[in-house]
């Protein structure tokens, strides 16, 4: 069963993202905050709708209600929802399927939020030495800081995004490849902006 309306959609989504984040309920405080309303009572009432349609259930324990997923819909907890790096150039090429929101299992983000996660698809062969391929679908762990060594999607004076790997030298940074046909890009450090960490890899099939 799905449910009724966009807004309790809304809140079973919130709800079922934030326990699988965080490992315990949020507050009808913290679903009304992220609905961008003031009244607790409106939150109530979808959580009321969702429990009669069999989506949620509320357990009292030590005098308060504590909401939770029903088992049949559990599964969509062990799903997190990961949204598509912003990048300069990626809106030129990118396929319909990669303008929606990507659903990954919760399993490969270990420790870290969805929200810390982005998706970004590789747009050549230069990493192929670490064995990642153009078309494959990276998971970047959102930071600036990184060091030598690290895998990493940055922006290019505002232009392109890449995929490489990071090292300082002196003033300037240097993104080397993992693939001796192309070549490192060597600038001053405010013309690279450091987007995130490789974090993990997905492989469409063909």
């Amino acid at each position: 069963m799905q449910p009724r309306t966009r807004r309790q959609k809304e809140v079973l989504e919130y709800i079922t993202h934030f326990i699988a984040a965080h490992g315990y309920e949020p507050s009808y405080q913290q679903i009304a905050g992220h609905l961008g309303v003031a009244s607790k009572a409106g939150v109530a009432k979808h959580i009321t709708a969702l429990e009669k349609q069999g989506l949620l259930a509320r357990r009292k324990e030590n005098g308060s209600f504590n909401i939770e997923v029903r088992p049949r819909e559990s599964a969509v907890a062990s799903v997190s929802r990961i949204e598509w790096l912003v990048a300069p150039s990626d809106s030129i090429y990118r396929e319909q399927w990669e303008l929606q929101p990507l659903f990954v299992p919760r399993f490969l983000l270990g420790f870290l939020a969805p929200e810390r996660v982005c998706a970004f698809r590789v747009p050549n062969n230069a990493m192929i030495g670490k064995g990642i391929f153009e078309g494959d679908i990276v998971l970047i762990e959102k930071r600036s800081f990184v060091r030598d060594g690290d895998c990493i999607a940055a922006s290019v004076e505002g232009k392109r995004t890449v995929l490489k790997n990071f090292y300082r030298a002196g003033a300037y940074i240097e993104l080397r490849p993992a693939n001796e046909r192309y070549e490192t890009i060597r600038l001053s450090a405010d013309k690279i902006e450091i987007q995130g960490v490789f974090r993990g890899l997905l492989r469409p099939l063909i």
